[in-house]
Parts: C-alpha cells; sequence; structure tokens
C-alpha cells in the first residue's frame, strides 16, 4: 500500500491525514511515478481551505519530482527509470508513489538534486511565465514584485539580476530583506513598517514601475495599484490575504492601467511549451544563475505542520515534504 495525505473535508490544516492507498498498474497513456520530494505551494491551502473547488475525499499537492516506475500501453514521454518532475495534473501530489499522465511528466536534467529540482517545478516555472510570457521583462526595466522572499520570490529575484532587471521587492522583517538581497533584489521594503507606494515612488522618482507582480491579492491591491506608473499592468498572480475585487473606475483614474490574472495551466500548454519553458529554468541553473534549495523540509506524514508554518508565515524560500 502506499501513503498518502488526503481530506475529506475542507478546513484547517487538522483535516489533513495520512491514508494508504492503493495505487495500481499504470493504463494506456500514464506514469507510476515514486516520488523523491514533494513541493508545499500556497495554492495548496487554497484547495485545502475550499477556497479552489476539490472533488471530497481529495488528495493534496501538485508538483513533486521523482523515478518512473512503470509506464502504460502508448507512452513515449518517458521510460521506466527515469527522473521526471512534473506542476499539471490531477491534485495528489502528497504521496509517496502515485500515477499520472505521462504527457505532464518533465524529464530532469542529470546535476540537479531532487530536493532542488522540487522547488524548481511550480515555482521556477512561476517565475518564468511570470516574467518571460506574462510580462515578458527586457532588462532595464524596475519592477515592484511582493513577497520576495517567499518560494518563488526568491527564484524571482535571482532571475531579475540574471536579467539585468531592477526589482523592487517587498518582505514582511529585515530578515527577509537580507534574504532578498542576497538573492538579487535590489530595493526591499519592510510593508510591516513602511508604505509601499510611497517608497516605490520615491525610489523611481515619482514615475511608478511599468509592472507589479502580486501574488498577496487583497492586503497589497491599493499599494500595487498605487506603485503603478500611467498605463501600468497589475499581475494578479495569487490571493494568499484574500480575493481581489477591482473597481475598474480606479484603474482609469490612476493611469488607464492593465490588471491580468494568469493561470499557469494557460502558459504550460501544449506540452513543448511546457518542455522549453523547463529548459529555460534549467539552463539558469546550470549556468548558477538561480539556485534554489529548499530551507524547510518537513515529513510526509507532517503535512499539516508544513501548511501551519506557510500560513503563519514563519517560511521563507521553498518547503518541501519527503516521503
Amino acid at each position: 500500500m502506499a501513503k498518502a495525505i488526503r481530506f475529506h473535508a475542507t478546513g484547517g490544516p487538522e483535516v489533513l491525514r495520512l491514508e494508504d492507498v492503493e495505487v495500481g498498474a499504470p493504463g494506456p497513456g500514464e506514469a507510476r511515478v515514486r516520488h523523491a520530494a514533494i513541493a508545499v505551494n500556497f495554492i495548496d491551502v487554497y484547495v485545502r481551505t475550499g477556497r479552489y473547488p476539490a472533488a471530497l475525499p481529495s488528495g493534496l499537492g501538485s508538483d513533486a519530482v521523482g523515478v518512473v516506475e512503470a509506464v502504460g500501453p502508448g507512452v513515449t514521454e518517458v521510460e521506466v527509470g527515469q527522473r521526471v518532475g512534473y506542476l499539471l495534473g490531477p491534485q495528489g501530489a502528497y504521496a509517496d508513489v502515485r500515477v499520472m499522465p505521462a504527457a505532464v511528466l518533465i524529464p530532469l536534467p542529470d546535476g540537479i538534486a531532487d530536493t532542488v529540482a522540487a522547488t524548481l517545478m511550480m515555482k521556477g516555472m512561476t517565475a518564468q511565465y511570470l516574467f518571460r510570457q506574462v510580462y515578458p521583462l527586457k532588462g532595464g526595466e524596475t519592477i515592484l514584485y511582493h513577497a520576495a522572499a517567499g518560494g518563488v520570490g526568491l527564484i524571482a529575484c535571482q532571475w531579475a539580476r540574471a536579467l539585468g532587471v531592477t526589482m523592487i521587492g517587498t518582505v514582511s522583517s529585515d530578515e527577509k530583506a537580507a534574504l532578498a538581497r542576497a538573492n538579487g533584489c535590489t530595493h526591499t521594503i519592510v510593508y510591516t513598517r513602511e508604505n509601499v507606494a510611497a517608497r516605490v515612488r520615491e525610489i523611481t522618482d515619482g514615475r511608478g514601475v511599468p509592472v507589479v507582480y502580486d501574488s498577496v491579492g487583497r492586503d497589497t491591491l491599493q499599494a500595487s495599484l498605487d506603485s503603478l506608473a500611467v498605463r501600468g499592468t497589475l499581475v494578479s498572480n495569487g490571493t494568499s490575504s484574500g480575493p481581489v475585487v477591482i473597481d475598474t473606475m480606479q484603474l482609469a483614474a490612476k493611469g488607464s492601467l492593465w490588471v491580468t490574472r494568469p493561470a499557469m495551466v494557460h502558459y504550460a500548454a501544449p506540452r513543448s511549451h511546457m518542455l522549453a519553458m523547463a529548459e529555460e529554468l534549467f539552463d539558469l541553473v546550470r549556468a548558477g544563475k538561480i539556485v534554489s534549495d529548499p530551507r524547510q523540509s518537513f515529513p510526509l506524514a507532517e503535512a499539516a505542520e508544513a501548511h501551519r508554518a506557510l500560513e503563519a508565515r514563519a517560511t521563507s524560500g521553498a518547503t518541501v515534504l519527503l516521503p
């Protein structure tokens, strides 16, 4: 029997249970993957609490890395013994082994450890599509990025540095500010004691920034809008503090602003596109321009504790579960 974290009702971390599950042979177009490391993302909290609906009872988790144990009929994308990762597909990554659609599996290059790769699947690919597709950065821009010391944030800091982008990052403490700067963030704003929009205007000589990447949501919405230059773009890529409601009249009044709410699934398809995204990311890692080790790890059985730490903002960088 395999072990998996499941929940039978939405709620707090206490609803997560470690259960025995049957994992059979892969069917046509499928592969069975034995996990080596599993990523913990804030989107997992949304699913657990019901903000993102799931049919109950449900597994949890969207991305992990491991080794292909078996493949079903017709599978050509991967082979037995190959190291792979994934970030798309059904919920259920919080498990020691599972069956997955082979089409979403990404072969991993040599030289990137399993725990490192687990921090890159969703978080690194998120940085890729935010910076290279949603609002493509070419170098020379000054941007505002919220939660700069988070799992995606630390990768974003390094990616911005590699592109020659001046990144202004918001953080909750001086410790996290130092961590963000060490990873390439040019300016940090400790939002617990500083006015974000006022500091952005000060740094940009009153102009504001052309783009804000905001994964926080409700608590940072006004600061994000007030930090934008005329015809600037708000990329609302998360709602960790609560959902965002925007009055479109504000967008006109604040400078004919643009707002987009991107989703990974629309940027990482078809498969050839997903593989190209991963190749760009892995190239930066192998070149030493992005370093992404997990800063916290928990046993799979302690997934609830990982969620408590994440929601309490007691983590920095990436968190992984180890089967």
